[in-house]
Order: C-alpha cells, then sequence, then structure tokens
C-alpha cells in the first residue's frame, strides 16, 4: 500500500513524459482522403462572404481554423496575409468558438487573408471538421477531399516543405492552374 502512490505517480510522469515528446504531426486524422463536411457558415461581423463546403469544391484551398484569443493565430498571421497578397493559394478562415466583435476587431487591425471567412460560433462545424484546438490548418483537393491537416501554427518551413508541395501536388492531379 506503501508503494502505490509512488508506482501511480511513476506511471503519470512517464505517460506525461512521453506526451510532451511527440510531434503534434503524429495526431492521425481520421479524415484525411475523405469528402469535407457538409456545412454552411454565415460571414465574420464585417466580412461579405461566408464559407460553405460548396465553396471548396473546384479548386485546392487551404482552410485555416483560427480565433481572435488564440496566441499562436497570431504567430501565424503575418504568414497567411504574404500568402494571400502574392496569391499562392486561395485562403478559406473558420473563426472557431470567437466573440463576433473580437474576430471582426482581430481581422481589421492584423489584416484579412481569408477568401471566405465563416463564423463557427459554437464550434459544430470545427468538430466536424475533427479540429483538436486552435490553429489547424487543412488542404482541400479540388475534389473536395481533405488531403492534409496542419496542427499548430504554420510557419514558414512547413509552408515550404510540406504544405505547398501538396497543394502543387494536387493541382497536377486535378489539372488545375495557379490563381
Amino acid at each position: 500500500m506503501v508503494a502505490l502512490p509512488l508506482t501511480v505517480f511513476v506511471a503519470l510522469a512517464t505517460m506525461l513524459g512521453w506526451g510532451l515528446t511527440r510531434s503534434a504531426d503524429d495526431i492521425p486524422s481520421a479524415l484525411i482522403g475523405k469528402p469535407i463536411p457538409e456545412f454552411s457558415l454565415p460571414p465574420v461581423r464585417g466580412r461579405m462572404l461566408g464559407v460553405s463546403s460548396a465553396d471548396l469544391r473546384g479548386e485546392v484551398s487551404l482552410v485555416n481554423v483560427f480565433a481572435s484569443w488564440c496566441v499562436a493565430c497570431r504567430e501565424e498571421h503575418p504568414l497567411f496575409i504574404r500568402l494571400a497578397a502574392d496569391g499562392v493559394v486561395p485562403l478559406h478562415g473558420l473563426n472557431y468558438k470567437d466573440q463576433p466583435d473580437d474576430a471582426a476587431g482581430w481581422l481589421d487591425s492584423l489584416g484579412d487573408p481569408y477568401t471566405r471567412t465563416g463564423a463557427d460560433l459554437n464550434g459544430r462545424v470545427g468538430i466536424d471538421w475533427g479540429v483538436y484546438g486552435v490553429p489547424e490548418t487543412f488542404i482541400v483537393g479540388a475534389d473536395g477531399r481533405i488531403a492534409y491537416k496542419h496542427i499548430g501554427a504554420v510557419t514558414q518551413k512547413a509552408l515550404d516543405e510540406k504544405i505547398l508541395p501538396i497543394v502543387e501536388r494536387l493541382r497536377a492531379e486535378a489539372g488545375e492552374q495557379q490563381p
């Protein structure tokens, strides 16, 4: 009985240590290769275009799940601003569990890189997409299937080494031209 608390502590410390050393890239997504979930979201306050599953078919695009309260979202945002300015790939935003005024203010002050931005106020669409937390970025093929899921802030390295090569491969497969 005396050794039981020590045994439980060691077991928990081992599991936590293992969890902290794993890469977020190792978390699998059951949706890879599957059609995007059916959804329709109204635009974020102050924006004209919401986003729906129908908007994500016909061209290779990125879907970025973000929130104004997300620190890592702020880190990746300048990269998305440059991506949008360069017209590299259509980028759509899914604003996750955010207050309407906060989301609008965040995009107004930092810039809005999104072609379409949907307000997922209760997080239901995010759950359907298998979102663990924000930020997460998905690559959607022209066929409307999820090709890749990036968990955490997108970095220039992740963009150059993983995301954009997948975008180019999907475009080549679909016979699509760069926007």
